[in-house]
């Protein structure tokens, strides 16, 4: 538990810093510090906070609840250990509502500002949910509907990569792939977003913390590393096989994470960012590949072709 806690502490704005480093090096500079998003989520804490006019109490409030939201989803999310802090049977659907609080809150508050630019973030916000939600709802459902009504740690534990198993590779690797999308959704990354611009007619999630400022933007920032964090460790936990130690899943662990963010720095090199049009048709393609996960499985258990 000790393990799982320090993991979900320090390993999500390690992770921010290692998709910056990955694409300045890409580009041919040094780049900021690996810690540059620890150093700036220090700082922000000690800022002041400015508050619109036109703003209320759910605008002051709701960072610190997506942030808790998030935490506690991810306290049962396994973080480089055999098990999660807590976990029992069917608590995915527990930890699918709390991801969705936290997106529900954060809607709320760019809406109570009464911007026009973050009303139309929040909008396309909502529109990348409708289809994010029942891709996930439909992976959690496919692996429950093979390996049965487990805990979320569990499911994904059990469902390792099998080499030797063609099935196995064609499942793990569509499940990555769309766990993979969302991650670079949930975190406003490219080709999604652009973190790094403050062009209001572009951004989604970024123009939703436009009038955020001191630590409420930290706590937001945070929320939104640790929750790439979350589906970077269900994607990690693919390459452990069952029966591991806990020093070996430690290390599949961190090694998948770091990969990951490296693969996701390499993303936001290679790719431009699409445009409003063209990110709703990337985000389908999560939901068609739970589909097709679910249909694998069904053959799968069926004895196959």
């Amino acid at each position: 538990m000790i393990l799982n806690l320090f993991f979900m502490l320090v390993i999500p704005l390690l992770f921010v810093g290692i998709i910056n480093k990955t694409k300045a090096i890409w580009a041919g500079r040094k780049g900021p510090s690996l810690l540059q998003p620890l150093f700036t989520f220090l700082k922000l804490l000690h800022k002041q906070e400015i508050h619109s006019l036109s703003s209320g109490h759910i605008f002051r409030w709701a960072p610190s609840l997506a942030l808790t939201a998030v935490f506690f989803a991810a306290l049962f999310v396994p973080f480089g250990s055999r098990q999660a802090c807590f976990g029992f049977k069917g608590d995915f659907f527990l930890v699918m509502s709390l991801l969705a609080l936290a997106k529900a809150v954060l809607v709320l508050a760019a809406m109570d500002t009464g911007s026009s630019f973050e009303g139309m973030g929040a909008s396309r916000e909502i529109s990348f949910t409708a289809f994010l939600e029942p891709a996930f709802l439909l992976i959690i459902g496919s692996l429950a509907y093979a390996g049965g009504l487990e805990r979320i740690g569990q499911l994904f534990y059990r469902h390792t990569v099998n080499i030797y198993n063609e099935w196995s590779v064609i499942i793990a690797v569509m499940t990555a792939l769309a766990l993979f999308i969302m991650l670079l959704v949930e975190g406003a990354r490219v080709p999604f977003d652009d973190p790094a611009t403050h062009l209001e007619l572009t951004m989604i999630h970024e123009v939703m913390v436009l009038d955020t400022s001191g630590p409420n933007l930290a706590l937001v920032h945070y929320a939104s590393a640790l929750k790439m964090q979350i589906y970077a460790s269900l994607i990690s936990y693919f390459l452990i096989p069952e029966g591991m130690g806990t020093l070996g899943i430690t290390l599949v662990f961190l090694l998948g994470s770091f990969s990951l963010a490296v693969l996701a720095g390499l993303v936001e090199s290679l790719m431009p960012r699409f445009r409003i049009s063209r990110n709703l048709e990337l985000v389908i393609i999560p939901l068609s590949v739970a589909l097709l996960v679910l249909a694998a499985l069904i053959v799968h258990n069926m004895g196959g072709f």
